[in-house]
């Protein structure tokens, strides 16, 4: 499909160590002018998926001050652009749990929210884990639980666990199980 949109401009609105937000001036497909906002992303969004030989999934709860409220996730963070993914995947299920994992696959890519960011996730699938000394951010309050994935699961369609990441994660991993027994 052809793009049909037309960038006139654009006026850098804000900038951050983390995003930057752009307004650009348009010209959209119906042939009016507008504006579109736009928040880049300086990091991929980074997921793993740690799971012992039980089928239980480590997750980490967190308050996020964003929401408003406590989430369940898995462990996630920030992946600089420029660095191999999943290095930064490593460091980050380290970081969050304490973990480390003998093999890593890599499950999907995504986009989050592109309507109006440019944000990509990458999430991996790491197994044979080993327990060792979590170390989080300062900004980070975790609490570490293990769930079996057909809970976790069962708490996303009870709409209990809403993170896009972990919500599409788990599916992957409940049709990738599913589609082993075939």
């Amino acid at each position: 499909m052809d793009n049909n949109w037309i960038k006139l401009g654009t006026t850098h609105q804000y900038d951050n160590p983390w995003i930057s937000v752009t307004e650009d001036q348009v010209i959209n497909p119906a042939g009016n002018k507008g504006i579109y906002g736009i928040v880049h992303f300086k990091n991929l969004a980074i997921g793993v998926i740690p799971m012992d030989r039980e089928g239980n999934i480590y997750m980490v709860g967190q308050y996020r001050y964003v929401t408003g409220k406590y989430s369940l996730e898995i462990p996630e963070g920030g992946g600089p652009i420029g660095i191999d993914p999943l290095d930064s995947a490593k460091r980050e299920l380290k970081e969050e749990t304490g973990l480390q994992a003998k093999n890593w696959e890599k499950m999907f890519e995504m986009d989050l929210s592109n309507s109006v960011t440019d944000e990509r996730a990458i999430v991996y699938l790491a197994t044979d884990l080993e327990q060792g000394e979590p170390d989080p951010e300062e900004t980070e309050e975790l609490s570490v639980s293990k769930i079996h994935l057909t809970e976790a699961y069962q708490m996303v369609l009870d709409g209990k666990i809403t993170d896009s990441i972990t919500v599409a994660a788990i599916f992957k991993m409940k049709i990738k199980l599913l589609e082993n027994e075939k």
